[in-house]
């Protein structure tokens, strides 16, 4: 029986790849060169050893490497962890690729090489291989440090400029320049239909593995694991994106879960063995007379990467505020040319704009730069120690700030505040408001279409559908709700014209996403109708049934997203979450407030800041809950009750001099001495037998029959303070009330509230 050649050529690679390894690990050495080396020895360019025949397969295995080894990168470095070091990676990952684009174009022009090579060569340099610095980290035994965290971010965010970068290079190459538009267009579509993926796999893979963990044993696991990698891969091709980044996306989205650490474990073996085959075939490509004939730009190249990397890595770490020690750190891990270069290179080739010799230049310049790797990660102490010699006192003073991982950008102004949060909600509102579109246009439309229905009456179903589904992201894309908004409103008359534009200026971008479905799926064209479409979707956006829906949501994502940390914690109670997030706070009315004569419903605290009066103290007079008739006089003393920032917004406003000493609800309560005994804060746990369930916060009863004051709503793991009152009540749902003695008897009696508080 003859064995295939890749059974064959499997056991030439394991064998050599065993014996190299043990003497590497005998004599000390990184295995990544271990890997290097027996690839070298058994490629086609050293005759004089075993050698394999089948390429094209190994080349194939290597590929699978790559993305098992991403997808346990996505099991380290959940998106939890890349949100608490976002800013970082992103300012790094953005001055590294401009800055190795411009370096990496003009060496190219030195060498004398032609502008499209020159600038095929600056995408090649821009980015650091992930695979690598894994393994580096790994056997250093660093992977879990904080520098280390950081680089896996910057690694991330290089991956998915890398993504865009091979949409520019294939945009240069077809019409040898950049088309403003078509790039545009090309790059926000990606990004969205990135963000659709994230999002609704973060809203169900959660739920769907969390579900089926009764028949999750570890044979299973394994196998619904790596479908889940392959398939994201699979989706990811399709939608244009990298298969690499695809296989993370699929890792970190697991790391989520409460299954990760047992998936981690289950696949390690696989990710060793597909990850040695692909450092075994990264060595094949090393051929010796090709680099001896272009010896001196592979060295030129290679110096430009080392220390080019390892400059710009390190100034962009130092510019989203961690100290020189730290950056020094992160930017010697990056000092290598990543996987993309392979991938640009032979882009550049397919395409026929680049010369022959620089894709076997780039192979050389990543195994010289693999090499050297682990030796620049172990020398960032020494480069750093160099620096603090050679830089002039001042400048190293002012740069050398106290080394933390958790240190961050400085706090912004008031206005760049606003700004963040303004783009924040505007952006993933906006794009999830997109996403019901296209969905709806792409796979809902042709189902409908499939039905016993007319075509109209087909579009008519679709765009009800998307709306419907539009109307539940309206309420927080709209709001306005913030301590930056109410101090910029008040402070000064300078702001005021700034946030009218960019309130309307979301309200105009509400208009033309609203107007979409009707262009795409019913062809409409006149712009006339767009003022009555916004009309009815924000009529629609105010039905408590769907701000109920949204809630729902919310919480489930929300609840997925953290839910590896919530089952990790999952000794904190869950009703023990509201009455610490909201505050406490007295105000006294003095002659200089201006809202003496004023009633309580005059003033709407509750509907403008979500603050609420719980007690109003009048001389030796306590009023628990007043009345909205309530008439406001000088020196009366008032207790609020909000968010800590909701408070200091309404303070803002009143332009008070008077500083507002915040405490919890809890400490509130919990307080020995005094005259708040009267006044208890407990939570109301509703069940489908409840006659709170499936009613609005308005219609439930509370306030009417028991003098109630709701303070919130807990759901699930997401707390919702100050709920609006067209908010439907669900089964499940916490409900936080405030009642007085009496009240909180007549609770117990009619059996709604256990004695037990």
């Amino acid at each position: 029986m003859h064995l295939p050649a890749l059974i064959t050529d499997l056991a030439v690679i394991l064998l050599t790849a065993g014996i190299v390894t043990v003497i590497f690990k005998k004599i000390n050495q990184p295995l990544i060169l271990g890997y290097i080396l027996s690839g070298f020895l058994i490629g086609p360019y050293l005759p004089y050893f075993f050698t394999a025949t089948d390429t094209a397969s190994i080349q194939t295995w290597s590929e699978i490497g790559i993305i098992v080894l991403m997808f346990g990168l996505g099991l380290e470095f959940s998106f939890k962890k890349l949100m608490s070091v976002g800013a970082g990676a992103i300012i790094t990952a953005t001055t590294v690729v401009a800055g190795m684009l411009t370096l990496g174009y003009f060496t190219g022009l030195a060498l004398g090489w032609g502008h499209m090579d020159a600038i095929f060569l600056g995408g090649m340099l821009s980015m650091s291989s992930t695979t690598i610095i894994i393994k580096a980290f790994s056997e250093l035994g660093v992977e879990k440090e904080d520098f280390a965290q950081l680089v896996f971010g910057i690694l991330v965010v290089e991956d998915i400029a890398g993504i865009f970068m091979m949409i520019i290079l294939s945009t240069i190459s077809v019409s040898k320049n950049i088309s403003g538009g078509d790039l545009a267009l090309q790059l926000s579509m990606l990004v969205l239909y990135l963000i659709i993926w994230l999002v609704l796999g973060i809203y169900f893979l959660p739920t769907i593995m969390r579900k089926a963990t009764k028949l999750m044993t570890d044979e299973t696991l394994l196998i619904v694991s790596l479908g889940i990698c392959f398939g994201m891969v699979l989706l990811a091709d399709k939608l244009g994106f990298s298969s690499a980044l695809g296989a993370f996306v699929s890792g970190s989205l697991l790391a989520g879960t409460i299954h990760a650490e047992r998936v981690e474990h289950i696949t390690k073996g696989i990710k060793d063995l597909f990850g040695t085959v692909f450092f075994i075939s990264v060595g094949m490509m090393i051929d010796p007379a090709m680099i001896v004939r272009y010896k001196f730009p592979i060295l030129i190249i290679s110096l430009v990467v080392i220390f080019g990397q390892s400059f710009f890595s390190t100034l962009g770490v130092e510019l989203s505020g961690h100290g020189l020690h730290f950056a020094v750190r992160c930017g010697t891990s990056l000092a290598q040319v990543g996987e993309f270069a392979f991938i640009i290179a032979s882009l550049g080739m397919s395409l026929g704009v680049t010369a022959d010799y620089i894709y076997p230049i780039i192979v050389a310049v990543s195994v010289l730069t693999t090499l050297t790797t682990p030796y620049c990660i172990k020398g960032s102490d020494k480069v750093y120690h160099f620096l603090q010699r050679v830089l002039p006192g001042r400048l190293l003073a002012r740069i050398d700030r106290e080394e933390s991982a958790e240190t961050g950008l400085r706090q912004d102004s008031d206005w760049m505040a606003y700004l963040k949060r303004y783009v924040k909600i505007t952006l993933i509102y906006g794009i999830l408001m997109l996403a019901c579109t296209i969905l709806g246009h792409v796979f809902v439309l042709p189902l409908i279409m499939r039905l016993p229905i007319t075509e109209r009456a087909a579009k008519l179903i679709t765009l009800v559908l998307i709306y419907v589904a539009m109307a539940m992201f309206i309420r927080p894309f709209m709001d306005t709700h913030s301590f930056a908004y109410t101090k910029l409103w008040v402070g000064s008359g300078m702001y005021r014209a700034g946030l009218v534009a960019l309130t309307g200026a979301r309200i105009v971008l509400l208009l033309l996403i609203a107007f979409l479905p009707l262009h795409r799926v019913a062809g409409a064209s006149a712009l006339a109708i767009l003022p009555f479409v916004g009309a009815a979707l924000i009529l629609l956006s105010r039905s408590g049934w769907l701000a109920s829906r949204y809630l729902n949501a919310e919480a489930r994502f929300i609840a997925n997203f953290n839910e590896r940390n919530l089952e990790e914690n999952d000794a904190m109670s869950v009703s023990d979450m509201l009455d610490e997030r909201l505050h406490v706070s007295h105000f006294t009315v003095s002659p200089g407030s201006g809202i003496a004569g004023k009633t309580l419903r005059d003033l709407g605290w509750g509907k403008r800041y979500d603050v609420n009066v719980i007690k109003l103290i009048r001389g030796t007079e306590h009023m628990n809950m007043p009345d909205g008739n309530i008439v406001l006089t000088d020196g009366d003393d008032i207790i609020l009750l909000g968010e800590s920032d909701n408070i200091a917004a309404l303070c803002s406003r009143l332009c008070s001099s008077q500083q507002l000493l915040q405490k919890t609800l809890r400490e509130y309560m919990e307080e020995e001495e005094s005259a708040v005994s009267d006044l208890y804060s407990f939570p109301i746990l509703v069940d489908k037998r409840s006659n709170f369930a499936g009613k609005t916060i308005r219609d439930c009863g509370l306030r009417r029959d028991y003098d109630c004051m709701i303070l919130g709503l807990q759901r699930g793991h997401l707390p919702i303070p100050t709920p609006d009152i067209h908010t439907v009540i669900a089964p499940g749902d916490r409900v936080w009330v405030l009642a007085t003695q009496d009240m909180a008897d007549k609770l117990i009696a009619d059996e709604i509230v256990s004695r037990k508080k």
